[in-house]
């Protein structure tokens, strides 16, 4: 498999504080991720480092073939896309949400497009009209979700987007990510601290101590 990213040493530290050290990781495209490690051990700081998010003291991060540092901020997060845990709207409705992605790209909304995404994760068109401040936390973290991948990115990138969701909820997640991953050849990588999760990890990445374990 073609190497999507590729970290070489590199290291996050601020002032005496060393958060991130050496840490190296190819990732191929198409891989999917299961990323686990006790709180404060840095798996938010790594990813947020891989989203352009903030920048690396020392060591490379190529994404593509170049360096990120190379890239235009605006059209990298395109490509790679971080979700957050607390997911963020805005607007006063579900629309509202899933428009954006389109208005910044000075484009229509693909009704169609935005009507197939919804239905995939157990929410209807009907919702497009929803007030956001009535949305159940599941149902906000799939809103989220399918903003961020309306324009599929090579990567995406998630920090416990499960975290407090019930099984229901997590199921219908995990079955859409496994769809992004196999049927559209999206390149997942997945911070988590549920056992299950972990235990059905396809390949398991351990951050302990500002260090990176592969499969262990």
């Amino acid at each position: 498999m073609t190497a999507l990213m590729t970290l070489k040493n590199v290291t996050y530290q601020v002032e005496d504080n060393l958060i991130l050290k050496d840490i190296n990781l190819t990732v191929p495209a198409g891989a999917h991720y299961t990323m686990t490690g006790p709180s404060g051990s840095g798996k938010s700081t790594l990813l947020r480092l891989m989203a352009a998010m903030i920048s690396k003291t020392r060591g490379d991060l190529i994404f593509d073939g170049q360096p990120i540092e190379s890239y235009d901020p605006i059209m990298y997060r395109r490509e790679v896309s971080y979700c957050f845990q607390q997911p963020t709207l805005f607007g006063a409705t579900v629309a509202d949400n899933l428009a954006f992605p389109y208005q910044i790209r000075k484009q229509t909304m693909d009704t169609a497009h935005v009507t197939a995404a919804l239905d995939y994760v157990g929410l209807s068109a009907k919702q497009l009209t929803q007030k956001i401040e009535d949305l159940s936390g599941g149902e906000r973290q799939r809103v989220a979700l399918i903003r961020n991948i309306l324009f599929l990115p090579k990567i995406l990138l998630l920090d416990e987007v499960t975290a407090g969701l019930d099984t229901a909820n997590k199921d219908i997640i995990h079955e859409w990510l496994r769809h992004l991953n196999q049927d559209r050849q999206v390149t997942t990588i997945m911070i988590t601290h549920d056992t299950t999760e972990i235990e059905a990890a396809d390949q398991l990445l351990r951050v302990v101590d500002g260090r990176l374990e592969v499969g262990a």
